[in-house]
């Protein structure tokens, strides 16, 4: 079973139904956007494993997700840890990229597509935290188990992926001399965060999982930006 697999058990119909309705699609097209979502999430932690150090951030990071329930946890809660894991697996910027280009892909808004994102973002972490306790898993090991869960993704999907990922990493996971991540593109100011198009309503953070901010609340992507792959309490 994939951890995409175990994803959806865990939503379960209701879940799907949430997601469904937060991305104003049926529950098929729900499936497959939560499919390509987690199967990005997933492909930024291969790419960040690649290095030693990234392995080695990811497999400390898991130790702090192993007690989690984030498929009956707080919406606001949820959102907070997922923007933080998604910072260190994609960036801020690289989040907005696959934001983007899952849209095109689902043909779902980039700003409702970025709701989704730090919502599922715990979830793959909370799976593949048991996995690797369940299989007593070192850092090489959790690298050879994303590495294969991206190998997984279905042919046509893995492809548009792979050159989703491509765009964002830019050939640049891998850092030069043993040194920390670069950012994939520079970091910006909190003014250009504060500009951007996604509206996040604060009062919305406590509305069920499927609500019309689902998850908007916490912090953005960029607000406080970790170079992927390094080692930082806030995974």
């Amino acid at each position: 079973m994939t951890l995409n697999d175990e994803l959806l058990a865990g939503l379960g119909d209701q879940g799907l139904e949430q997601i469904a309705g937060m991305l104003g699609t049926d529950t098929l097209t729900a499936r497959k956007v939560v499919e390509a979502v987690s199967g990005t999430i997933v492909g930024g932690m291969a790419r960040n494993a690649e290095h030693p150090d990234g392995a080695d951030a990811l497999r400390g990071a898991l130790d702090d997700h192993m007690d989690a329930d984030p498929f009956n946890g707080d919406v606001a809660s949820l959102t907070r840890d997922g923007h933080s894991i998604l910072g260190h697996v994609l960036g801020g910027q690289g989040t907005e990229q696959a934001a983007a280009g899952l849209s095109q892909l689902a043909g779902v808004s980039s700003a409702t597509i970025m709701k989704l994102l730090p919502l599922i973002a715990p979830m793959i972490m909370s799976l593949l935290a048991n996995r690797a306790v369940s299989r007593d898993l070192d850092a090489g090991a959790v690298a050879d188990e994303v590495s294969r869960e991206q190998s997984a993704i279905p042919g046509g999907l893995g492809e548009l992926l792979g050159g989703l990922l491509g765009a964002i990493f830019g050939g640049r996971s891998v850092p030069q001399q043993g040194g920390p991540y670069e950012p994939y593109e520079p970091y910006r100011t909190e003014r250009e965060v504060a500009s951007e198009p996604y509206d996040h309503d604060p009062d919305a953070a406590s509305e069920p999982y499927g609500g019309e901010a689902g998850g908007a609340s916490g912090p953005r992507c960029g607000e406080r930006e970790v170079a992927p792959g390094t080692s930082n309490p806030d995974w």
